[in-house]
């Protein structure tokens, strides 16, 4: 195949619609106060040392303060925790300590908020972070691990939510 083919950004984004991904929120603290936003660009680079990347796109109100801060905490949502998923995405525009009140945070390592009843939540500090066209990926080193008692997930498939855990077929 000598032909160089290109996928318009709308085919690529209908086809990521058919890529389910777990719902999180990426929380940092910093100089404004504590920040956050929903993300589903995320996923496991290596064990060995535990490392993440998450996707965060550089117009994204909360890049710069999470790049500022150089660290950040990558929360599991839980199905039951559906509803702060379009709130940390700034729907409804409620303001950012606002949006904090919803739900309980504790702190490990970094400082960072982490969701109390997050099905997992991973405290990082950015290792590295490389620059890929619209967005920067992000390289985050694990530093301290907070397991919530929930066994269930929440992903985003289809441009829909959907409840994930045992006996869920």
């Amino acid at each position: 195949m000598n032909e160089k083919t290109s996928a318009s950004r709308q085919q690529f984004r209908d086809a990521m619609a058919r890529l389910g991904a777990a719902v999180n929120i990426i929380t940092t603290a910093g100089a404004e106060g504590d920040a956050g936003f929903t993300a589903s660009a995320v996923c496991s680079v290596t064990d060995d040392p535990p490392t993440l990347l998450v996707c965060v796109n550089k117009n994204a109100s909360q890049h710069d303060a999470i790049l500022a801060a150089g660290f950040l905490c990558v929360n599991v949502l839980t199905h039951e925790q559906q509803e702060l998923s379009p709130v940390f995405a700034g729907a409804g525009n409620v303001p950012m300590a606002e949006r904090f009140t919803r739900a309980t945070w504790l702190r490990l390592a970094t400082g960072a908020p982490v969701l109390e009843s997050a099905a997992a939540a991973f405290d990082c500090e950015i290792s590295q972070v490389v620059e890929v066209g619209t967005h920067s990926v992000i390289f985050c080193a694990v530093r301290a691990i907070h397991l919530g008692a929930a066994d269930s997930g929440l992903i985003y498939h289809a441009r829909a939510y959907h409840k994930v855990g045992p006996g869920q077929v």
